[in-house]
């Protein structure tokens, strides 16, 4: 996946505050960001995708905020694909919920079946040092 991703030739990095107003910030700049590099906004995965971002930065600053003041977004896209990541400072990393577990996880079940739904892949990577995480979304154009 990291090659796949490396070969994306659109990127963007945001760095946020852990605040209630990052999850705004944050949707509202994949919107820009898809805007100048021609994604169409009314493609299938567009909406979804703001979702699932809204989602995972919501979850860092509900979770992540007294470890970690910062969250980043990093927005990804080529041809064919979108790829999202939300990455904080905390250690701990949650269990992503599969296709069919019905276990009301909340927010990130939500982000699963929409990834799932849409043919698309989610990972938790750590960071090197262990003091943190990214969630890394993928998703077809």
């Amino acid at each position: 996946m990291t090659a796949q991703l490396a070969a994306l030739p659109f990127r963007h990095v945001l760095t946020v505050p852990a605040e209630p107003s990052a999850v705004r910030l944050a949707r509202e700049t994949a919107e820009l960001a898809l805007a100048e590099w021609g994604i169409n906004p009314h493609h299938p995965s567009v909406d979804p995708a703001l979702l699932i971002l809204s989602e995972l930065v919501t979850n860092s600053v509900r979770h992540a905020a007294d470890r970690s003041p910062q969250v980043t977004v990093i927005y990804a896209a080529g041809a064919d694909c979108l790829a999202l990541a939300v990455h904080d400072r905390h250690p701990h990393r949650p269990t992503l919920p599969g296709p069919a577990t019905g276990d009301g996880a909340g927010g990130l079940a939500t982000v699963m079946e929409l990834t799932l739904g849409l043919g698309g892949t989610a990972v938790i990577r750590a960071d090197a040092d262990g003091g943190g995480k990214s969630i890394w979304i993928t998703l077809p154009l």
